[in-house]
């Protein structure tokens, strides 16, 4: 209740009959008068001031409510007023959402793009659209058929636009399922409240198949004339308005294709086959934003042969060399040529012919070549040298098309028909030393041979046939003069063979022609000498070579070296090393023709020792060896930090600060070395610091708290390898907490 002014009222719709307010009046008003948008619904009670509702007001019919109030005297004037009196209809959720069709039908291509709408859906609310009452959602309730675990389409749930999802993008196949049906959910309050209004409508899916398909292999012929560009495919994407685009598979110089906006494809210049024979690329589709609208398609490109080019000869000239003596018919060479044409095509089927012979003696069709193979063979008549020495051929090779004239030059080879000769059937002997050096000529011998010199008719090789079992000569042939060299092929030695009488032989490397034979005339004599020289003695090995432990105790017998003499008469002493480590070794000796040798000190030791041959008559003979005497590391050595720059932090201490410490110790480091750390067990150092391992040779030191004073801390830390047996060893690492200049170092 109040006296006449101005008012706003908010009333929910659909609420009935109802009291809104009562206004007051004071003399001469009696009564009081309403006018405006009553609609029937809307009065005030004259006398009483009372405003009302006789009725249910409804947004959806009118939202606001323009009324005006005064007040009358008796006579029907207006006391005060008129004041506007506006009433606004608050809406309420009392209309459900509507589709705009009972139905829906949509077509969607194969492989379409996921989360790209085909199709759309659109519903309705007449609720205030201010309000959630008349904010959608939409949803897929259903999806027949449905085979997979995950739904093929999705909608977007704010506009209704329905896509593939990326499983539906992946396996819609009309030759599979052409048809679903969705059926979609619409929910007004914004899909919010369980109280909020739906509805459903019916969407049939038809799939079509996928425009975008790569185009069957394209064959283009070489060196076409036409006009280029020339059209030879095209392309099409399921989407509208996409951009084509062309990108290498192969990295080229230059590609000879290009695509326009309609997905036509042109090759832009004639081709080569026998430039590039296959073309392998990419055409893509592309939206505004660039993104790809469908998978990239591979275009396979085949250039048709056709017959452009000629026969090639492989060489220049074929040489071939034939013996007298071939019978006819054989098989004497081949000419070979090649076509950069197609294989196994018309245009790189070649055939060859003779065309012409010189000399034509003693006929002219000594020759015959197989047409489709370039095999050439001899006919009935055999090669004499007499005759001729060489024979030039002309082949005539052709492809159908081209001809090229091949060069063919036969050489008729002396057949080896005569044996090698000695100029003497015995070369008496040779005496010489035993320790003559391998590779010395002893004595040098002849044959000789009648066939066509400079040929393996006429080359003479010479060995030993018997009375040298292991090899201990050779013999050496100069090819030009067919003169032998006897040499030297091992170290002799006077006490196993002091003789050696010696059978060679001499041959042709060319076998000899039916019926001949070689004979003693091929055979010749000699002796060889040897006198007694005084050698040294001989070490059992060139090099001993042994391991042992550094910490093994002094008089240990490290290694046993063995001697002989090589005349088997004489006595021999060791004695004398030398070398570098000598002096940590001595020599005792154990039985007569050897000496065992005793470590005295540690750490590597590589040594000599010199061995002293004694003769009856005072002449001395000296060899000697040599020793290399691995030592293995024993772990005696503490493990120690390493200190290249001393530890500091940055005062004061803020927190999360940390150094790099590492370790190591003098014994030898394996890639396998290993230390851990630890801080002393006391509890200042453990309430103050903390290490953290990095790797098996390094770790961080950092305060565990920002309460240091400006000072040098020593912090105790425990340090162990993993040497057997393992060492401890506890340092102390001093710590400087300082004042830090710009560079973080300490003033």
């Amino acid at each position: 209740t109040g006296p006449l002014k101005d008012m706003n009222f908010s009333i929910p719709e659909g609420g009935g009959v109802r009291i809104l307010y009562q206004f007051t009046s004071e003399p001469p008003a009696v009564r009081f008068r309403l006018s405006g948008d009553k609609d029937g619904i809307i009065d005030i009670a004259p006398e009483k001031g009372i405003l009302y509702l006789n009725g249910s007001l409804d947004w959806e019919t009118k939202a606001v409510h323009n009324l005006q109030v005064e007040s009358l005297d008796v006579n029907g004037n207006v006391v005060n007023g008129p004041y506007a009196v506006t009433i606004y209809v608050e809406d309420i959720n009392d209309n459900p959402p509507e589709f705009d069709q009972t139905a829906y039908s949509g077509v969607v291509r194969q492989n379409s793009r996921p989360g790209k709408p085909f199709m759309y859906v659109h519903a309705t609310d007449r609720d205030n659209p201010a309000t959630p009452h008349a904010q959608l959602t939409y949803s897929i309730l259903h999806h027949f058929p449905n085979p997979y675990e995950e739904m093929l389409f999705q909608i977007d749930n704010a506009t209704g636009a329905i896509s593939p999802s990326k499983m539906g993008s992946y396996y819609l196949d009309p030759q599979k399922q052409d048809t679903f049906l969705l059926v979609v959910s619409v929910k007004d309050m914004a899909g919010m409240s369980t109280n909020a209004f739906t509805s459903s409508a019916d969407v049939v899916i038809f799939v079509l198949e996928s425009l975008w398909k790569a185009p069957p292999t394209i064959r283009i012929q070489e060196n076409s004339t036409q006009v280029h560009p020339v059209n030879i495919s095209q392309v099409q994407s399921n989407e509208i308005g996409v951009i084509y685009d062309i990108f290498e598979k192969e990295k080229l110089p230059r590609l000879p294709f290009s695509i326009s906006k309609d997905g036509i494809i042109y090759v832009t210049e004639p081709l080569d086959r026998e430039e590039k024979d296959t073309y392998t690329f990419f055409v893509v589709s592309k939206d505004n934003q660039g993104e790809l609208v469908d998978k990239p398609l591979q275009i396979h490109v085949i250039v048709e042969d056709i017959n452009d080019n000629p026969p090639v000869c492989q060489q220049a000239l074929t040489v071939i060399e034939v013996q007298e003596t071939e019978v006819g018919g054989s098989n004497i060479g081949t000419v070979f040529a090649t076509d950069m044409d197609e294989e196994n095509t018309l245009n790189s089927y070649l055939r060859f012919k003779i065309k012409s012979q010189v000399p034509e003696v003693p006929t002219s069709n000594l020759f015959y070549i197989q047409q489709e193979t370039g095999i050439l063979q001899l006919t009935g008549h055999s090669l004499r040298k007499f005759y001729a020495s060489n024979y030039s051929l002309e082949v005539l090779v052709t492809d159908g098309a081209f001809e090229t004239i091949c060069d063919v030059e036969v050489h008729v080879i002396d057949t080896n028909d005569q044996i090698p000769i000695f100029e003497k059937s015995d070369y008496g002997s040779v005496t010489i030393a035993e320790n003559v050096p391998v590779g010395t000529v002893i004595l040098e011998i002849q044959a000789n041979d009648g066939d066509e010199p400079a040929t393996g008719s006429s080359l003479v090789i010479y060995q030993v046939k018997e009375g040298d079992p292991n090899n201990t000569f050779i013999i050496d042939t100069d090819a030009k003069t067919n003169r032998g060299f006897i040499k030297v092929n091992k170290v002799l030695d006077f006490e196993t063979t002091p003789v050696y009488s010696l059978v060679i032989n001499a041959t042709n490397p060319e076998p000899l022609v039916q019926g001949v034979q070689y004979n003693s005339s091929s055979l010749t004599l000699f002796k060889v000498f040897l006198t007694n020289v005084d050698e040294p003695p001989v070490f059992l090995k060139p090099v001993y070579k042994e391991e042992v432990s550094e910490d093994i105790p002094v008089n240990t017998l490290v290694v046993t070296v063995k001697a002989y003499d090589p005349e088997g008469d004489s006595k021999i002493v060791l004695k004398n090393m030398r070398g570098k480590y000598a002096q940590y070794l001595t020599c005792r000796k154990t039985l007569f023709l050897q000496k065992s040798c005793l470590l005295v000190g540690s750490r590597g030791v590589v040594g000599r020792w010199p061995v002293t041959h004694l003769l009856s008559n005072n002449r001395a003979q000296k060899s000697r060896t040599s020793l290399i005497l691995h030592l293995h590391d024993v772990n005696d050595n503490l493990p120690y930090l390493v200190t290249d720059y001393p530890a500091f932090f940055c005062y004061p201490v803020r927190g999360g600060e940390k150094t790099l410490i590492q370790a190591t110790d003098a014994d030898e480091q394996w890639f396998y070395s290993k230390f851990t750390f630890s801080l002393a067990d006391d509890r200042s150092t453990r309430n103050n610091w903390e290490i953290s391992k990095v790797n098996a040779t390094h770790a961080y030191l950092s305060p565990k708290h920002p309460n240091f004073e400006e000072k040098t801390y020593n912090v105790p830390i425990i340090l162990n390898d993993n040497g057997k047996p393992p060492l401890e060893n506890k340092v102390n690492l001093k710590v400087n907490i300082c004042k830090c200049s710009s560079e973080k170092s300490c003033f």
